[in-house]
């Protein structure tokens, strides 16, 4: 084990000993320990930071700062143990932060994504319905897939058709009420889990093929697969995210709140707390996010006026 690989381990574990969780930063800094292990690097350099930082070419600027300040925040640790470490300065990597403009999935592509899954290799035959519950789950609820991955057998109430989703981000934590057919999809997966993994390793609602709550990494690269399977791809060329799933929801909510002739300033805050935003700004958001949404909001507001002169 490298030397620097050694001081991202003790610093991850100081640093969640102090109440860190540092899941995406721990990630981030295990894959500089082996960038710097294949460039024969033991220590930082401001060199070596930014080759590391801009790595991903197709990322945004905001996604190479966003490495960059991880990293800086480790050097600045591992400096006071080797002096030969360099810190990357503040402002090192300028940008200005633009939120990417999300994939809508269609009902059909939503589908397609949940068939792929039922199909997925399984030899207990518990893997293909752990994720096919799993993205279905994104689809109809918004959740983060950190969420959904977090939930606990306890944090699942079957009977009243409850989801807590407890310290997540922004340490909120909050409700979620689901659907009765949603409601009763999770029946089945609960069922056919603990009949498949009866003495499980972890309390995790949704749980791999050994036992084990499911890994950011896991989720995210069977869901890569699926997407290559089943071919979807954005009209730019880029890749639909995971994440997107929770757009659509957002997106769909306001799109039948309009169309339904809702009140939607007073529906807004409500769409906020269930989708666990820090404030209501993020979830305004989405009124700019697809023109749908944006040519709805318009008309709304010139019949308002309309009324009003």
């Amino acid at each position: 084990m490298s030397i620097l690989r050694k001081a991202v381990i003790e610093y991850l574990a100081i640093r969640r000993a102090l109440g860190f969780k540092l899941e995406k930063g721990g990630q981030l800094l295990h894959q500089f320990a082996e960038f710097a292990e294949k460039q024969g690097a033991s220590f930082i350099t401001r060199k070596l930071a930014l080759q590391w930082a801009t790595e991903p070419n197709e990322c945004q600027p905001a996604r190479w700062a966003i490495r960059l300040r991880v990293l800086r925040l480790f050097a600045e640790y591992q400096a006071a143990s080797d002096p030969r470490t360099e810190i990357p300065p503040p402002g090192l990597l300028p940008h200005s932060y633009r939120r990417r403009t999300p994939y809508i999935y269609t009902e059909n592509d939503v589908a397609r994504l949940i068939k792929a899954a039922k199909r997925l290799p399984s030899p207990l035959g518990l893997r293909a319905e752990t994720y096919s519950t799993f993205y279905g789950l994104l689809a109809v609820t918004g959740m983060r897939q950190s969420e959904a991955r977090r939930l606990d057998r306890a944090d699942v109430d079957l009977g009243e058709g409850i989801l807590i989703v407890r310290e997540t981000k922004f340490h909120k934590s909050r409700l979620v009420p689901v659907h009765v057919s949603t409601r009763d999809a999770l029946r089945r997966y609960a069922i056919l889990r603990d009949r498949t993994m009866m003495k499980p390793i972890a309390p995790s609602f949704f749980v791999s093929e050994c036992g084990k709550r499911l890994s950011h990494w896991n989720v995210e690269t069977t869901f890569a697969t699926l997407r290559r399977r089943i071919g979807l791809q954005t009209s730019v060329g880029r890749q639909p995210r995971l994440h997107d799933l929770r757009h659509r929801f957002a997106t769909e909510t306001l799109v039948r709140l309009y169309r339904a002739g809702k009140d939607v300033e007073r529906h807004i805050a409500a769409l906020a707390t269930y989708l666990g935003h820090a404030d209501v700004a993020s979830t305004y958001w989405y009124l700019s996010a697809i023109p749908e949404l944006l040519s709805l909001a318009s008309r709304r507001v010139d019949r308002e006026q309309e009324v009003t002169r």
